[in-house]
């Protein structure tokens, strides 16, 4: 009996990575909207931006691992013969890994830590909702995708 658990989890947590890795570089670095800790470390001064920028680093080491450990179980995925390879379910799983990463980040760094928030000049604002928002529907259109995979008949 052909599966895509083993894709779809490998999806999940290559979606996870890469959504810390969007995260990082448009948010943080593109756009410098906010840093991981700039709610609570204002990077004003020079020891803030570099604070900061440790803690930045801190996290793009950690989706680093969620995305290289993504590829290894993808890897392990592919070689399976029982698992069935669609693209579908790997992108829907993809996109679902990514909206689960900005529900979680969102929900413990915006709102329980308050470390930072998604346009830090407003502070609590109706952007981090809106981040809120984007999480649930890529993990709607994910897990969508993901059904409609495992639905159609194999041929």
């Amino acid at each position: 009996m052909l599966t895509t658990k083993p894709l779809t989890s490998a999806g999940m947590v290559l979606g996870i990575g890469m959504g810390g890795f969007v995260d990082g570089i448009v948010f943080h670095q593109i756009l410098q909207l906010h840093n991981m800790l700039s709610a609570q470390i204002p990077t004003d001064t020079l020891v803030g931006a570099k604070t900061n920028m440790v803690w930045d680093g801190l996290f793009h080491t950690m989706v680093w691992i969620a995305t290289a450990s993504g590829i290894v179980l993808l890897w392990k995925a592919v070689k399976r013969p029982d698992v069935l390879l669609s693209g579908r379910a790997l992108f829907g799983s993809t996109l679902f890994g990514f909206g689960l990463f900005n529900l979680v980040e969102g929900i413990v760094d915006h709102h329980i830590l308050s470390l930072h928030h998604v346009y830090e000049r407003l502070g609590f604002s109706v952007w981090d909702y809106v981040f809120l928002a984007s999480g649930v529907a890529l993990m709607l259109t994910g897990s969508l995708m993901i059904r409609d995979a495992r639905s159609r008949p194999i041929s």
